[in-house]
C-alpha cells in the first residue's frame, strides 16, 4: 500500500509540471495552440487581457535554474473615487415622550403634518396642580418670615464672639511673658551658682599665688647674693686678660723681626740657583760637544736639583714667617677680645645684681598683690551667694506669674466656648430656617415643573411619522406623544472596508444614485473611528440636502466618493504569494534573471484582477512557478506582454 501511494504521488507530480511548467509544449505536442487571454476571458464572461507577444523560451537550462512565466507590468493611475452601497436615514428622529400623567386635552396632530421647533403637540389635563403650586407657595413665605428672627440671634451670638477671643488672646499673651520671664529666672540660677563657684575656686587659687609669692623672696635674694660674689671674679678676669697683651705684642714684634732673614735666605738661594742653572747649561753644552765628562754633567744637576730644594727652604721660612706674624696679631687679637669679655662679664655681673634687687621688689609686691586677691576673691564669693539667693526668688516668682495666666486662659476659653455654643444655635436656627426656604422653594419648582410638564413641544422642526396622542387618551410618564424625525438635510449610511478607508477625508464630495433613478450629490460628513466587529467595515456618511423632502428615510443608494488616486499594477490574484514571515506580495524577474520577492498592498481587487501598490513604477512579475522559487535562485522567465 506505501508503494502505491508513492507511485501515486509520483504520478500526479508528473502530471502537474506537465500541466504548469509545460503547458505550451504539451499543447504543441497535441496539435493544440494555447487560448490568448483574450478567448478565455471572452469564454468566462470577464473583460480582456490584451497580450501583445510571448517572448521564446530557452531549450537549455543551467544547472538550478527554475522556468517561470513572467510579465512585463508598468503601473498606472488606478481610479480615484470609492464606490460603496448604503440607505437613506433621517438625520434626528426622535420619539417625545411624556413626563407626568393626565388626560390629553389638546387636538391631535396627524402623521406627516409639518411642524416647527417648540410647537405644541399634546397638552395634559392640570387637574390639582395648581393647587399644589400654592401651597407651596405658602409654605414658603412662612418659611421667609422665620429668617430674619434666626438671623438676629446669630448676629447677637456673634457679636460677643471678638470680646471672648480678645479675653482669650489677651490670657494667652500673658503666659508667653510669664514663661520667658521664667526663663529668664530659670537660666539666672546657673549662671549665680557658676558665678559662686567661680569665686570659690578663685581662693585657693588666689592664696597658691601668695604661698608662690612668698617662695620667691628667698630665691631672689639668693639670686642677690649670687650676683654680687660674681663681680670681684669678673674684675679678676679682667686684670688676667689686660695681663695677657704686652706679651702678644711681644710676640707679634718677634714675628715681624724673623721676616728679614727669611727673605735674605730666599734671595741667596735664588742667587745659588741661578748659578747652578748656568753651570748646568754649560755642562750640558760641553757634554754634547765632548768637551766634558759625564760625571761633571750629573755634578752640575745634583747642584742645580739642591739649589731648588734650598729655594723651596728659604720660601717655606718666608711663609713661617709670615704665618707667625699672622698668629701673633690672633694672639694680640684674642688678648684684646678677653679684655672685652671680662669688661662685658664685670658689667653683667653688676647688671644681675641690679636684677636681683629687682627680682626681690617684684616678690614683695607679688606677696601684697596675692593678700589683695585673697581678699577679693572672698568678697566674689559673698556676692554670689547673694545672686543664687535673688535668682531663686526671681524663679518663685515667676512660678505663680504662670500659673495665674494659665487660669485668665482657661477661664477665657471657658466663655469662648460659651460663646461658639451660642453661635452654633443661632446657625442651627438660621440654617433650619434656610432649609425650610429651599424646601419649600423646591416644592415651588417641583410644581412649576410638574405643570410646564403638561404641555409636550416639538424638540425641532421637521415631520410627524405618526398621530399625536388622541384627545381624552390617559397619558402616563414615558407615554408616548408623537415621532417627529428631520429629513433636511438627510444622510446617507455606507460601511467602507478596512482597505479603502485610509482613502477618504472630512468633506470630501460625494454623489449618490437612488433606486429611483435620482442622482444626488453632498459630502462626507462623517468617519467612523471604530470597525463594525463582525464585518471589519466602518461607517460613513453623508450629508445631502433635501429641501423638498422627496427623499425618504430607508433608500437604498450606490455611492461614489472622490478620493485621492494612486499609483498601481493591476495583476492576477494567482500571482500573490507569502514570504517567510507571512507578509503578502510577489516575486519578480532581476536584471540578473534571479527571483526577488517585493512585499504589497492591495489596492482593490476587481473581476479583472487585484490592483497592488509597492512595485517600482516598471516590474517583471512572475505569474506562474512563483512558489518554486526563492529570492536569489536562477529563473528562465517566459515573458507575456499586457495592454493595460
Amino acid at each position: 500500500m506505501r508503494i502505491v501511494s508513492i507511485i501515486t504521488a509520483i504520478i500526479v507530480a508528473a502530471v502537474l509540471y506537465a500541466l504548469v511548467l509545460q503547458r505550451d509544449a504539451l499543447m504543441a505536442f497535441s496539435g493544440q495552440t494555447p487560448k490568448t487571454e483574450e478567448e478565455t476571458a471572452t469564454a468566462t464572461g470577464e473583460p480582456a487581457i490584451e497580450t501583445v507577444g510571448t517572448s521564446a523560451a530557452a531549450t537549455d537550462l543551467a544547472p538550478g535554474t527554475v522556468r517561470v512565466m513572467a510579465r512585463h507590468s508598468t503601473a498606472r493611475e488606478v481610479d480615484a473615487a470609492v464606490q460603496l452601497r448604503g440607505e437613506t436615514q433621517a438625520v434626528r428622529q426622535v420619539e417625545v415622550r411624556a413626563e407626568t400623567s393626565g388626560k390629553i386635552v389638546s387636538a391631535p396632530l396627524r402623521k406627516g403634518t409639518l411642524v416647527e421647533a417648540g410647537q405644541l403637540l399634546c397638552e395634559v389635563d392640570p387637574g390639582t396642580r395648581e393647587v399644589s403650586k400654592r401651597e407651596a407657595q405658602a409654605r414658603l413665605a412662612e418659611a421667609q418670615a422665620l429668617l430674619p428672627e434666626a438671623r438676629a440671634r446669630l448676629a447677637e451670638a456673634q457679636a460677643q464672639l471678638p470680646t471672648a477671643r480678645a479675653r482669650i488672646s489677651e490670657a494667652k499673651a500673658a503666659v508667653p511673658a510669664a514663661e520667658a520671664a521664667l526663663a529668664e529666672a530659670r537660666a539666672g540660677v546657673p549662671a549665680a551658682r557658676a558665678a559662686l563657684k567661680e569665686a570659690e575656686a578663685r581662693v585657693p587659687e588666689a592664696r597658691a599665688r601668695l604661698t608662690e609669692a612668698e617662695a620667691r623672696v628667698p630665691e631672689a635674694e639668693a639670686r642677690l647674693a649670687e650676683a654680687r660674689a660674681g663681680v670681684p671674679a669678673a674684675e679678676a678676669r679682667l686684670k688676667e686678660a689686660q695681663a695677657r697683651v704686652p706679651a702678644a705684642r711681644a710676640s707679634l714684634e718677634e714675628a715681624h723681626t724673623r721676616v728679614p732673614e727669611a727673605e735674605a735666605r730666599v734671595r741667596q738661594a735664588e742667587a745659588q740657583l741661578h748659578e747652578a742653572e748656568i753651570n748646568l747649561t754649560a755642562a750640558k753644552s760641553l757634554a754634547r760637544d765632548g768637551f766634558a765628562a759625564q760625571t761633571r754633567l750629573a755634578s752640575a744637576e745634583a747642584a742645580y736639583e739642591t739649589a731648588k730644594a734650598a729655594v723651596q727652604t728659604a720660601q717655606s721660612g718666608l711663609k713661617s714667617a709670615a704665618s707667625g706674624i699672622e698668629a701673633a696679631k690672633s694672639n694680640l687679637e684674642g688678648a684684646l677680645a678677653g679684655v672685652e669679655t671680662a669688661r662685658s662679664n664685670i658689667e653683667s655681673a653688676r647688671a644681675s645684681v641690679q636684677a636681683a634687687q629687682s627680682g626681690i621688689r617684684n616678690a614683695e609686691a607679688g606677696v601684697i598683690a596675692a593678700k589683695t586677691q585673697i581678699e577679693n576673691a572672698a568678697a566674689g564669693v559673698q556676692t554670689a551667694r547673694s545672686q543664687v539667693q535673688g535668682a531663686g526668688a526671681r524663679v518663685s516668682s515667676a512660678l505663680s506669674g504662670i500659673e495665674g495666666s494659665k487660669a485668665a486662659v482657661i477661664s477665657a476659653n471657658s466663655q469662648l466656648e460659651s460663646a461658639d455654643a451660642g453661635v452654633q444655635a443661632a446657625m442651627t436656627g438660621e440654617e433650619s430656617a434656610a432649609s425650610a426656604i429651599q424646601s419649600a422653594e423646591a416644592g415651588v419648582a417641583a410644581a412649576d415643573k410638574e405643570i410646564e410638564r403638561l404641555r409636550i413641544h416639538a424638540p425641532f422642526a421637521g415631520l410627524l411619522e405618526t398621530d399625536t396622542a388622541e384627545l381624552g387618551a390617559l397619558m402616563q410618564p414615558a407615554s408616548a406623544c408623537a415621532t417627529v424625525i428631520q429629513l433636511d438635510p438627510i444622510k446617507i449610511v455606507a460601511y467602507v472596508p478596512e482597505t479603502a478607508v485610509g482613502q477618504l477625508d472630512l468633506g470630501a464630495r460625494a454623489g449618490a444614485r437612488l433606486v429611483d433613478g435620482r442622482e444626488v450629490t453632498g459630502e462626507v460628513a462623517f468617519i467612523s473611528r471604530s470597525a463594525d466587529p463582525a464585518t471589519r467595515t466602518f461607517r460613513v456618511e453623508l450629508e445631502v440636502a433635501n429641501p423638498d423632502l422627496t427623499i425618504r428615510d430607508g433608500q437604498t443608494a450606490d455611492i461614489a466618493i472622490a478620493a485621492e488616486g494612486a499609483s498601481g499594477h493591476l495583476i492576477p490574484q494567482s500571482a500573490l504569494t507569502l514570504d517567510d514571515d507571512g507578509e503578502l506580495g510577489v516575486r519578480t524577474v532581476t536584471r540578473e534573471n534571479t527571483a526577488l520577492f517585493v512585499p504589497v498592498s492591495v489596492l482593490r481587487d476587481t473581476r479583472r484582477g487585484v490592483w497592488v501598490t509597492g512595485l517600482p513604477q516598471s516590474a517583471d512579475i512572475i505569474l506562474l512557478g512563483q512558489e518554486y522559487v526563492t529570492d536569489g535562485v536562477p529563473v528562465a522567465p517566459s515573458y507575456e506582454e499586457v495592454i493595460q
